[in-house]
């Protein structure tokens, strides 16, 4: 950005003066008073014109970064990637990044509402979800961190949704990153990254209300806590309660989380992190049968919203608190030493009566011929989980020759603790079962005595890594990333001996970053999952190993306004895991399987006043996988205008498209088109908003398993919101 000033005044350094003060902000420059004539010159001198002359100041915005807000759609930089602060357009993998505007557009009420508009994602693998964040990228499903640190730690027991609200972004690393992050699979990294505090004063509340009688108030509150901006601080809240589309389900949330930065100089910075979360839900998987949801059931279609587990038993409580830091410190311009380090605590009380769609592949065991009354399992879990992360690494930038080197020198570790009483009771005609069966279309309530709980053997597992990546950049287009690293995971459970696997895995890409703004790259890189546990038959599992070769071009305008992404992939994987189908409660690991797929996207800022979101993925899936859909595309566009003199309306849409597919045995998941919409109107101080998701309330399905269940997606939600700014 360049500000011009031109200012009447004979000497420059009042002339200088004059920038300066209208800079601040202080009115413009004095006019120029009547002078004494310089010695020697004559008495006319002061009344002759000024010189006219010409002040050229240039002020340059703040360097974006991978922690930083960013003004719109499109991001520059990822952290996720090379675990530095590294542009796009020299990163040789695929990485999409969802910013705080993106999601504010969009209404997302979670993390999996934030991807659906993100290249190479299923965002709604399991429909609606108020257990978790269900979604998947190039077939499986990817690690979640947050901050650089894993944040789950096994199903149902770490899990509680993220809030979007204390999020700045939602990066997404396709593909294999174990020599980052250790253990993960073929779909690669989740990573958001938090609010942090800004040294600029900013404040916010902000109240919605929407369907399922959403009600939520939230407030975002940062600033400096001293005038010399050593100290700066941010509180994020959210209080909400809400019903859900499926009946005797809640979705209530209260919400804490605050930040602390100590900037004591330029070089050194701590950020101290804090998170408060309790939720009280419940679950709106129902694990219905193939039979009243994708098939032909005599009776009818089974209602989205029915329950047909037990109000007064059923839950999905969680508790998280956590506290953490973000640790930074510069020697000099080449040397930088971080730390990022989690605690966190997660309890989860879990119970569920759900329908027995398993016995008989599509279900109704208990009702074959009139397919009405249905069979029930009662599982019950209470969990406890302290964790344990923590990454710290040297990076280091350097010179060789013509070669130019940034050196990275790491070691992580995760420690996990868990605790478990569980029960389980069976439908009423298996052996030992008492659940009785329900009447899915006229259920009644109250008729269940809850199963006893037992203590589970206590369980432990330790992951520790060292790795070394070098990003070298070879004359100004030429780009090589290359890793290495070692993990070792120590699997434990109560009176049983350790289950160890270690691994070595690497990475390696090379790209070529044009001047012209393109970036064709190739990459190859390794995955490494040990999976904790048994199997029925109390055997250990065997880690996951899964390599990948990936091919693309990045490209990025010269004024930064539009982005694009072409990519093809080929994935491998051993001991990939899938249900049994001689027994719907065990998983068996079977051979080699292997997946190939073509992704696009493209991120635009078009004249100023629009915006636009789109992407493509095509992905062929190894029969012995999951089913997910062939073809998926989405498009979203937000376009700014005015009504007479009243600026800041803004309006916006969007479409999913998913293809049909088939998992395994079970019937066909049709294809599905769902429109989601926006109006805004904003000004300095205030934003109203509305958002509506699945506008026209189409119900579908998100998916049928080959095991016998079918998951509904999300019905229509509309939210008004409105938020001050002070």
């Amino acid at each position: 950005m360049q500000i011009i000033a031109i200012v009447r005044a004979k000497p420059p350094i009042l002339a200088l003066a004059g920038v300066f003060s209208m800079l601040a902000l202080s009115g413009p420059p004095a006019a120029a008073q009547s002078q004494a004539p310089a010695q020697g010159g004559s008495p006319g001198a002061a009344a002759r014109p000024s010189t006219l002359e010409t002040i050229t100041v240039t002020a340059q915005p703040g360097r974006e970064t991978a922690a930083t807000p960013v003004d719109g759609y499109i991001a520059r930089n990822a952290v996720t990637a090379s675990k530095t602060d590294t542009p796009l357009l020299e990163t040789p993998q695929s990485v999409t990044i969802v910013t705080r505007d993106e999601m504010a557009d969009q209404g997302a009420q979670g993390l999996q509402d934030a991807l659906n508009y993100a290249a190479g994602v299923r965002s709604d693998a399991y429909g609606l979800d108020s257990r978790s964040d269900s979604f998947r990228t190039r077939g499986s499903e990817p690690s979640v961190y947050l901050d650089g640190l894993r944040q789950n730690y096994n199903w149902y027991t770490s899990t509680t949704r993220t809030e979007p609200y204390t999020l700045e972004r939602v990066e997404v690393l396709r593909g294999p990153a174990s020599m980052l992050y250790g253990q993960g699979s073929t779909a690669g990294v989740v990573n958001m990254v938090s609010k942090r505090p800004l040294p600029e004063a900013q404040r916010e509340i902000g109240i919605s209300y929407g369907s399922n009688n959403r009600k939520q108030i939230q407030t975002d509150l940062t600033g400096p806590l001293t005038e010399d901006g050593t100290w700066l601080y941010r509180l994020v809240a959210v209080g909400r309660k809400a019903d859900t589309q499926v009946d005797h389900v809640p979705d209530d949330r209260l919400l804490v989380a605050p930040s602390l930065t100590w900037r004591p100089s330029a070089s050194t910075s701590l950020t101290l992190q804090g998170l408060w979360q309790d939720d009280k839900s419940g679950s709106t998987a129902q694990f219905f049968p193939w039979e009243g949801v994708a098939l032909d059931n005599p009776n009818g279609d089974i209602p989205v919203s029915r329950f047909i587990g037990e109000p007064d038993w059923d839950r999905y409580n969680s508790k998280r608190s956590s506290f953490g830091w973000l640790f930074e410190h510069s020697f000099n311009d080449n040397w930088t030493v971080r730390q990022n380090f989690r605690w966190a605590k997660n309890e989860v009380d879990y119970r569920s009566v759900y329908g027995d769609s398993f016995t008989l592949p599509g279900g109704w065991a208990g009702d074959p011929v009139n397919k009405r009354l249905l069979g029930r399992y009662a599982d019950a879990t209470i969990t406890k989980v302290n964790m344990l992360t923590a990454d710290q690494h040297l990076e280091g930038k350097f010179q060789t020759g013509a070669v130019k080197h940034q050196v990275l020198l790491g070691f992580d570790a995760a420690y996990a603790r868990e605790e478990k009483q569980s029960g389980l009771d069976l439908p009423v005609y298996m052996e030992g079962g008492t659940v009785p069966l329900i009447d899915v279309y006229n259920p009644v309530y109250g008729r269940f005595t809850p199963p006893a709980m037992s203590d589970d053997p206590l369980s432990r597992q330790r992951d520790t890594g060292v790795y070394i990546q070098d990003q070298l950049k070879f004359g100004q287009n030429w780009i090589v990333v290359a890793g290495l690293r070692y993990d070792r995971s120590v699997n434990g459970v109560e009176d049983q001996d350790d289950s160890v696997s270690t691994a070595t895995t690497k990475r390696l890409g090379l790209m070529y970053a044009a001047d012209s703004g393109f970036s064709p790259y190739l990459s190859y890189s390794e995955s490494f999952t040990p999976i904790p546990g048994l199997d029925d038959y109390n055997q250990r599992f065997v880690p996951l190993r899964g390599k990948q070769v990936e091919a693309g071009v990045k490209y990025e305008s010269q004024d930064g306004k539009t982005n694009f992404n072409v990519a093809t992939y080929s994935l491998r994987e051993e001991n990939q895991q899938v249900n049994d189908p001689a027994n719907p409660s065990n998983q068996i690991q079977v051979g080699k399987t292997k997946t190939t797929g073509i992704e696009l996207e493209l991120k635009a800022e078009l004249a100023r006043q629009f915006d636009v979101i789109a992407n493509y993925n095509y992905i062929n899936l190894d029969e012995k996988l999951e089913g997910i859909p062939r073809h998926q595309a989405s498009v979203w566009g937000k376009y700014r205008f005015s009504i007479g003199q009243a600026h800041g309306f803004s309006v916006g849409a969007g479409a999913r498209w998913f293809s049909s597919f088939r998992d395994g045995g079970a019937p066909q998941t049709s294809s599905v088109t769902l429109v989601d919409a926006m109006i805004a109107y904003e000004t300095p101080s205030w934003r109203y908003a509305l958002n509506a998701n699945n506008l026209f309330d189409k119900t579908y399905v998100s998916t049928c398993l080959d095991r016998g269940d079918c998951w509904y997606g999300a019905k229509r939600s509309i939210v008004a919101s409105t938020s001050y700014r002070f």
